[in-house]
């Protein structure tokens, strides 16, 4: 009997080890979840526009797709690169996200560019030519995916580099959280933003009540326009977050001057307001600064593209008949 009563009070104590590991890991998960905020909101404004176009009712499907990419993005392949990178070469954490920042200030900087010469038909990549709808709309979840990746792998190392010094298991345990935390957020937000105009037009035709139906009206009259919002917003968004990339790996790499310059004059900007407006103005400054900054970079980028990885792209995979 005492026997026993010593193998349960092991296991009542493994037990409270384990529940004190989840909670450890909810709160690591929160707080990098925090830290990465910005990216998580740059993926929301972005993701809507890649279902502009289609069928209503391919759009819940589409955005399953790319949700479905997202997660084996973040779990399978960003979760143990961004774990073997951080125990064995985080010398390389730094370029690689660089990388990825300038392909997020390239790809703000094209569409600004197409919006700006509107009559200019041509297409850097391959899979951006128009085709047959399911064609279409496989390229376009593939393009999303792609863009998700750049932006999941900042929202994965942000988090990472937020996680208190812990053992492996804890960071694998806290990122995995994050990933998909972030992700259902993200894809739910997206789904529900969509919807919103299909959700207002049935108010609108079956409500019993006219308040109701108003407010449904008023739904539909306005997605449209917050459509075209949230599209502007992403395309600001991929240029502050690929500008801020870029700007914060030059400083790593030893080449601060661009960075300290940045957060010299938002600081000064910030300070020439009341003290209540002083965070948010110096935020802005810099955010506006670092889109600048990735803006210029990403037209830089525009004939590069075409002229140089745009061919090579084509001569490794040529576009199937």
């Amino acid at each position: 009997m005492s026997g026993l009563l010593a193998l349960l009070d092991d296991v009542a104590g493994i037990a409270k080890i384990a529940a004190t590991s989840i909670d450890d890991v909810a709160a690591n998960a929160a707080k990098a979840g925090a830290k990465a905020a910005g990216a998580v909101i740059d993926d929301a404004a972005v993701t809507p526009k890649y279902v502009h176009g289609f069928e209503a009712k391919r759009e819940l499907p589409i955005i399953w797709k790319i949700a479905k990419g997202s997660f084996k993005s973040k779990i399978l392949i960003l979760l143990p690169i961004g774990l073997l990178l951080a125990n064995s070469a985080p010398w390389l954490i730094a370029p690689l996200l660089m990388l990825g920042g300038a392909y997020l200030c390239f790809e703000g900087a094209e569409k600004i560019y197409h919006l700006l010469v509107p009559h200019d038909e041509h297409h850097v990549f391959p899979e951006d030519a128009p085709g047959d709808p399911a064609h279409l709309e496989e390229q376009k979840v593939a393009g999303a995916i792609k863009t998700d990746f750049i932006l999941s792998a900042e929202i994965m190392t942000i988090s990472l580099a937020a996680i208190p010094e812990s053992n492996f298991w804890m960071e694998a345990a806290t990122l995995a959280m994050v990933g998909i935390g972030i992700t259902v957020a993200v894809y739910g937000s997206v789904a529900l933003i969509v919807k919103a105009d299909d959700v207002g037009l049935w108010m609108a035709r079956n409500s019993a009540v006219g308040a109701i139906r108003a407010f449904g009206r008023g739904i539909v009259k306005t997605m449209p326009k917050f459509m075209t919002l949230l599209t502007i917003v992403g395309t600001a968004a991929m240029l502050w977050v690929g500008g801020s990339i870029i700007v914060h790996g030059l400083e790593e790499l030893g080449f601060s001057w661009l960075g300290h310059h940045i957060h010299d004059w938002a600081y000064a900007a910030g300070h020439s307001v009341p003290e209540a407006w002083e965070g948010f103005v110096e935020w802005l400054s810099k955010a506006t600064m670092d889109g600048v900054f990735g803006l210029a970079l990403g037209f830089l980028l525009i004939p590069l593209a075409s002229k140089v990885i745009a061919p090579v792209w084509k001569a490794l995979w040529p576009k199937k008949a």
